[in-house]
């Protein structure tokens, strides 16, 4: 696996070189790829570069073990540390989806259980905006649909890093695992006889698509715009603001009614679009791909339950991974990390079992 190192260090030289020119600046988008891409090379060439480091510091150490034995347990020391660095190394040459790096549009939507479900879902909402704060990431709602008791019916957020994040740590590559059902068991605040109720609330994650991502024919979109509905305040439901796109050859139907104009709503409306369409493209890409490859398509679809919240026990479990907590407040609080944790190891554990047969 190390034989690729030698082609990623000449990527590297030319990605500098590339990132020098003044010209690359002038197209924004292609600076932040090139970015990027060479904050991941940088990654992976550090840890190279250790692991060759440490390799002839061992073979120096039981040189000098023949004249003075303490180099013997020194050589001991350095060879299991050239043991984690060499783990590390390999796990970042395993292939990475190009999505990873993009930020993330999430889609929160009630299920089975009504108001208690719509109250679930904000409380979803409301961990993934704590943990974007944590990260420094920022949060914006592209439309919400909100239910009697302040829950929601339905809200879609864009979540976006600043400047160009570490590999791995972009919005979408940590939070894609979010996508399917999650399940909570607590008393609800209608329940007068205190039983504990379960409910559920979807969660659909996509990688948010730039324009140059996605070619978007107007002649292939049908707009209808219509009346906004729920709360809301002076013009809000008193004029035809809400944006309906129906992009007409894969049937995919996206409606905004959240801002004030018609011209915001269909702005926000085409975003979630394009990144549906995306992850149309990748979907049907990945059906071609390896078993392994599809295992992560499924994440994001519904009908998959992969996670319980248990409310009396103040416990959390995610069912893919065999993940179990006590610690459910601190986790809807925004403490999400060990969680994601879980289930990223475990995909890259499948990804190098992958590589390795």
């Amino acid at each position: 696996m190390f034989e690729a190192v030698e082609g990623l260090v000449r990527e590297h030289a030319e990605l500098e070189q590339r990132l020098g020119a003044p010209e690359t600046h002038a197209d924004q988008r292609l600076a932040k790829t090139l970015n990027q891409r060479y904050a991941e090379l940088s990654s992976v060439l550090a840890a190279w570069r250790e692991w060759q480091g440490l390799g002839d510091d061992v073979e120096a150490a039981r040189e000098l073990a023949g004249q003075d034995p303490e180099f013997a347990a020194e050589a001991e020391a350095l060879l299991e540390r050239r043991g984690v660095a060499e783990e590390r190394l390999r796990r970042l040459l395993v292939p990475r989806d190009p999505a990873d790096a993009k930020d993330a549009i999430l889609e929160v939507k009630s299920g089975e259980g009504g108001e208690e479900s719509a109250l679930f879902a904000g409380d979803l909402l409301r961990m993934y905006t704590r943990f974007a704060e944590q990260r420094g990431w920022r949060t914006e709602v592209l439309d919400a649909n909100e239910s009697d008791l302040g829950g929601y019916k339905s809200v879609t957020v864009a979540v976006k890093a600043k400047g160009t994040p570490e590999p791995g740590e972009a919005p979408y590559g940590m939070l894609k695992f979010e996508g399917g059902v999650h399940r909570v068991q607590r008393i609800p605040v209608t329940e007068s006889q205190g039983r504990v109720h379960t409910s559920a609330a979807g969660v659909l994650v996509l990688p948010e698509a730039e324009q140059v991502d996605v070619v978007v024919d107007d002649n292939d979109l049908r707009v209808d715009v219509f009346r906004s509905s729920g709360p809301g305040g002076q013009s809000v439901n008193t004029t035809d603001s809400a944006v309906r796109i129906t992009h007409v050859p894969t049937g995919i139907v996206v409606s905004c009614q959240n801002e004030k104009s018609q011209l915001q709503n269909k702005e926000q409306a085409m975003r979630i679009l394009r990144a549906r369409l995306l992850a149309a493209a990748q979907a049907d890409a990945d059906a071609e791909a390896s078993e392994a490859r599809r295992s992560q398509v499924r994440t994001v679809d519904r009908s998959e339950r992969i996670r319980t919240y248990n409310f009396p026990e103040n416990r959390i479990s995610d069912h893919r991974t065999g993940y179990k907590a006590h610690n459910l407040d601190q986790v809807l609080d925004g403490d999400l990390g060990p969680v994601l944790a879980s289930c990223l190891d475990a995909d890259l554990a499948a990804r190098l079992d992958e590589l390795e047969q």
